[in-house]
């Protein structure tokens, strides 16, 4: 156990056998259980696993390859099934520090957050290492999915490396969750529906010159159309279903005034355009004055958006580790309070 909860570790795998193995033999002494999910993987994951003498790996195949979030769902189910407190995603492919878990649960054990999520951004030296294309898109995503998933204080929401209570994982449809590269996101929607606390972990991440396995097409095409819908959805079922909001008035009202006033304004520019006359003044102002109105509803709604985001009760500063002093205790920062970091419990989100 970490902090009193039994801890189960899920480690989604595909083509990952040669880093597997350090990954799962690094794995903290106070972990309880280390769910390998095979997703169909062509290498071979279960003779990669079998040098390995940990009674806590269990290795659970997939028949069809279901993608990232397909494995991670089979692993969530599995720790809940088997009586976890705290269920970690960790990837096996070596890019997450598994000696990182017993942080990543400390903001849950507190009581301080439902959520904990890794955030590679606070780490600028390691962040130089990423790969450059990569962390351009990365930087978009992020923008985009604060957007969409209304946690706005998170850095890092694409990060897969988080820790989340198995009871709040109980409480949201997990079989509907997004199967492959938008899992994360999708996740942090269904979250942020229930007014889940998160939090974001400082945490480096390691980068050896591979790949990234997300093909810029499914970026530019499929995202967009997801992060659309995920926002729609969010919307709906929080401030529409559940509790009537202005977000969702001045979302509604201000997106509507907008697309009617770029519409009608371009079919008007194109029409008088084509006929070769001036267009009216009347028409332009007919299309300006419900752009200008929609805009600023649209940036009221993100603002109280803003406003209305489960945050957890801890800074990420206190997240960060202290240089250690002789002897190895932490030092604490100048001014700070050791307290700082557990933060108050609070109740269950609802």
């Amino acid at each position: 156990m970490i902090e009193g909860l039994r801890v189960a570790v899920v480690v989604p795998s595909f083509r990952v056998a040669r880093e597997l193995p350090d990954v799962v033999r690094a794995m903290p002494a106070g972990i309880d259980r280390v769910i390998v999910v095979d997703d169909c993987s062509p290498d071979d994951i279960a003779a990669a696993l079998e040098p390995i003498a940990d009674p806590r790996v269990r290795l659970v195949r997939h028949e069809v390859n279901q993608g990232v979030g397909g494995a991670t769902v089979t692993g969530m189910l599995a720790a809940i099934e088997e009586g976890a407190d705290v269920v970690v995603k960790c990837d096996g492919d070596g890019q997450m520090d598994p000696t990182d878990i017993p942080r990543l649960i400390e903001p849950i054990a507190s009581g301080a957050a439902e959520h904990v999520k890794g955030s590679r951004y606070h780490h600028a030296r390691e962040l130089a290492a990423m790969p450059r294309g990569r962390l351009i898109g990365n930087i978009g995503l992020t923008f985009l999915t604060k957007l969409c998933s209304g946690y706005w204080n998170v850095l890092d929401p694409v990060n897969g490396f988080f820790a989340t209570r198995a009871d709040t994982l109980a409480r949201l449809p997990l079989d509907q969750l997004a199967r492959r590269y938008f899992f994360e996101t999708d996740l942090l929607i269904r979250l942020n529906i229930i007014e889940a606390r998160v939090a974001d972990m400082p945490q480096p991440a390691r980068y050896a010159g591979e790949p990234s396995s997300l093909s810029i097409r499914r970026a530019l095409f499929e995202f967009p159309w997801q992060l659309l819908r995920g926002l729609v959805r969010r919307v709906f079922w929080r401030y529409l279903f559940y509790d009537v909001s202005p977000v969702a008035i001045f979302g509604i009202v201000g997106g509507l005034l907008s697309l009617f006033g770029v519409c009608f304004g371009t079919w008007q520019w194109v029409l008088h355009a084509v006929q070769r006359v001036p267009t009216p003044l009347g028409t332009i102002m007919l299309a300006a004055l419900p752009l200008i109105f929609g805009s600023q509803l649209l940036f009221q709604a993100v603002i109280l958006d803003i406003a209305n985001t489960p945050r957890a009760s801890v800074r990420t500063s206190a997240l960060i580790p202290r240089p250690r002093a002789v002897g190895g205790s932490p030092v604490a920062a100048a001014g700070s309070n050791p307290d700082s970091a557990r933060g108050s419990a609070a109740p269950p989100a609802h």
